[in-house]
């Protein structure tokens, strides 16, 4: 059997509020005209923080649920709706033929589910803020976020293949790998 080592995964340390947020950690606008330096100082902060964007996004996430809860389940319910819908029209011959056999009650289906998404369209939204604020609070932190030696240092050995985190996987998925040197 060929089974990974557990050295190949681990988990990235949570780095302390100090050099997350407080007195040391200097920030900056970003050059929006160098889009590279730009991009792997996103990449770099992705990299080194990731335990701290990932403890935000849950504290986020449960703010806004304290804030809306039964919004933040309806819409993960409607979410979940769409989806199974989504996936059970993925055969088109069925659902075509069903449409043929049945247009009253097709047409009834598409106006109630039409309907329902519309009525719930404010939870809809509640849920997805509750997803999106945490990744866009985290976007924002490290594009002002100035590296700094520790931070670089750290994300070169994870670029050698030294060792690999979630955030590492995660943006060599998307093609977002950062330059060794």
């Amino acid at each position: 059997m060929n089974k990974k080592s557990a050295p190949d995964f681990e988990l990235a340390p949570l780095r302390g509020l100090d050099d997350f947020l407080l007195e040391s950690a200097r920030f900056q606008v970003p050059n929006i005209k160098d889009m590279e330096k730009w991009g792997n100082r996103v990449c770099s902060n992705l990299l080194y923080y990731q335990s701290n964007y990932f403890l935000l996004a849950i504290i986020i996430f449960i703010i806004v649920g304290v804030i809306h809860p039964t919004k933040i389940a309806s819409g993960f319910l409607v979410t979940a709706a769409i989806l199974l819908i989504i996936y059970l029209t993925r055969d088109r011959a069925a659902v075509n033929q069903f449409k043929r056999k049945h247009p009253l009650v097709s047409v009834g289906l598409i106006l109630t589910v039409g309907y329902c998404i519309t009525y719930m369209l404010g939870s809809l939204l509640i849920f997805f803020m509750g997803i999106l604020l945490p990744i866009s609070v985290s976007f924002i932190h490290a594009s002002l976020r100035l590296r700094n030696l520790k931070n670089k240092i750290t994300n070169r050995v994870e670029m050698l293949g030294l060792k690999k985190t979630p955030m590492g996987i995660f943006l060599e998925e998307l093609g977002m790998e950062q330059e060794i040197f």
